[in-house]
């Protein structure tokens, strides 16, 4: 609970914005990147029980989608997964990181060579060939001589997931060549249908609330990160999402795929509810990260996303 404390004195000793319930009285727009949408969602919800006259219309599209519609005042917020560009600056985005999450790669349950899978995993270099066209069988993948064909799915829209996932072995989202998905329901949905499937998603749909493991179908690809051709103990924390958010935070888990998620505004933003919903989001608002499978970004980064509000 001490980061929570620290975190609301952060907030106390900014800027107090008063505001009362005729003022409120309004409704904030946000879209983009599916990464954020169920955070952002617990966000709102709990944000309208201490304001309950302001209202939410949240959508998900993508976090291209995000960008251009916050930057072209179609929206309040953009949701977006990725780091922002210098031409995204230069254009008036105004960033503010509000959590961590991570892009997965997914395999299917019923996957004939899940054994070799698991205990193989996912080197950077078979990865970059998997998504540039150039594997066509899991024995490729595997280094076996398994003909098995594998099917590969990347996401069709311009999106963070897609973007931190190519970075990870040094492509872009245009490099990859794959059987196009829209959104991250999509490829894991494929993959769940696909005993051959290959994809990748942000945690969130790929981990259950309920459960705290993989959605039924689905298993995580374990990367090789020492590129040794084995997974050993230390690369092994797919099983719980606890597990696998606690190998984010520590470092384990590589970034990119872990990548910081924000909430981006056309220039800072003067709109009071707009300024009172992000402070939130940085200090009460934390309460709910862990509980609904993200990670904090932690205290001191926190204030320091606070001050920029300021």
């Amino acid at each position: 609970m001490k980061i929570y404390f620290s975190l609301i004195l952060c907030f106390l000793l900014s800027i107090v914005i008063s505001c009362d319930n005729k003022q409120q009285s309004e409704k904030i727009k946000i879209s983009g990147a599916f990464a954020l949408y169920p955070m952002v969602v617990r966000w709102a919800e709990e944000f309208k029980v201490l304001h309950p006259n302001v209202n939410f219309d949240i959508s998900c599209s993508g976090a291209g989608k995000g960008m251009t519609d916050v930057l072209t005042g179609l929206v309040d917020i953009g949701m977006v997964s990725r780091e922002i560009s210098k031409e995204e600056i230069k254009n008036g985005a105004f960033s503010i990181a509000s959590v961590r999450d991570a892009v997965v790669p997914v395999v299917n349950v019923d996957n004939p060579n899940l054994k070799d899978i698991v205990s193989i995993g996912l080197k950077k270099e078979v990865a970059k060939r998997l998504w540039n066209g150039k594997f066509r069988t899991w024995g490729s993948v595997l280094k076996t001589s398994n003909k098995t064909p594998v099917h590969v799915f990347t996401r069709s829209d311009a999106c963070g997931a897609a973007e931190t996932w190519a970075a990870w072995f040094g492509s872009t989202q245009e490099d990859l060549k794959a059987t196009a998905i829209f959104g991250d329901p999509g490829i894991a949905n494929a993959v769940q249908k696909d005993k051959l499937g290959v994809g990748y998603s942000n945690i969130s749909y790929v981990y259950s609330l309920k459960t705290r493991k993989p959605y039924t179908g689905l298993v995580i690809f374990p990367l090789d990160l020492n590129g040794n051709g084995k997974i050993d103990k230390e690369e092994n924390f797919y099983d719980t999402l606890e597990s696998l958010v606690a190998a984010i935070s520590d470092g384990r888990y590589p970034s990119p795929p872990a990548r910081n998620l924000y909430l981006v505004t056309k220039k800072k933003p003067i709109n009071p509810i707009l300024i009172i919903f992000l402070k939130y989001v940085l200090s009460e608002g934390q309460r709910y990260v862990a509980k609904t499978g993200y990670i904090s970004l932690g205290k001191k980064k926190l204030c320091q996303e606070l001050a920029k509000l300021n």
